[in-house]
């Protein structure tokens, strides 16, 4: 969809809320007091079917795609910055912070204080609890849940289909306080426990327990948490 003006739907609730420049908020949107919209974003897209139906049918507009979206849910103070696009059905607590071109599809719950790295995508039916923090061009599929105070570096790519392609899809489950490394790979399935740590560029294809790290391909463990806390205090005050 390309734009050139502000849209905001008659059935959107945005008072108090900053645009950056040219935006598009669709349907019952609601963005918190606060928020700021970077210019270009799209909140509330349809769904992907609703989309081919109205193609299919001839027509492609903004009040028609206004009139079919049930518009996106952000919480307040939030900073959604410019590229982005929400899909519909989408529900954000408070002080959400997106980097630029950003794609979060529909179904998607994410909780409070996260942040979404540049170039990421969530790409829909995922649940992020609260404090995550999410580098640039993180890949996360449907039915992944990210637990809170977890931290996903750059490029980390999780997977849900073990046998691709398959009818059955199983995403990753990330559980409270982990760190996933830049460029680690997460199989379809696995759980990667408490506090647990996954070293830069391994392809974890089995459960990882609570309070270890894991590095390589396959990833294996090679210490405790408690082992890699203290090289980070040393390397820190050095």
């Amino acid at each position: 969809m390309i734009f050139l003006t502000t849209f905001v739907s008659p059935k959107a609730k945005v008072d108090h809320v900053f645009f950056e420049g040219s935006i598009c908020i669709l349907g019952e949107s609601v963005i918190g007091e606060g928020s700021l919209i970077g210019d270009g974003c799209i909140i509330g897209y349809p769904v992907r079917s609703s989309v081919k139906k109205l193609i299919n049918e001839g027509k492609a507009s903004l009040t028609l795609y206004d009139s079919i979206s049930s518009g996106s849910i952000l919480g307040r103070n939030c900073i959604v910055r410019s590229g982005t696009i929400i899909y519909e059905s989408v529900k954000v607590g408070d002080r959400l912070e997106t980097g630029h071109n950003v794609l979060i599809r529909e179904k998607t719950i994410i909780g409070n204080h996260v942040r979404i790295g540049t170039g990421s995508i969530l790409d829909g039916d995922v649940i992020v609890k609260d404090n995550v923090n999410i580098q640039s061009s993180v890949y996360i599929p449907p039915k992944c849940i990210i637990g809170s105070d977890v931290f996903i570096g750059p490029r980390v790519c999780f997977t849900n289909d073990k046998y691709p392609p398959s009818s059955r899809l199983q995403g990753v489950i990330v559980e409270n306080g982990a760190v996933l490394g830049a460029n680690s790979t997460l199989i379809s399935g696995i759980i990667i426990g408490e506090n647990s740590v996954v070293a830069a560029g391994a392809v974890v294809t089995r459960d990882v327990p609570p309070n270890v790290v894991v590095a390589g391909v396959p990833a294996r463990i090679i210490c405790n948490v408690s082992d890699y806390l203290e090289k980070r205090r040393i390397w820190e005050s050095s």
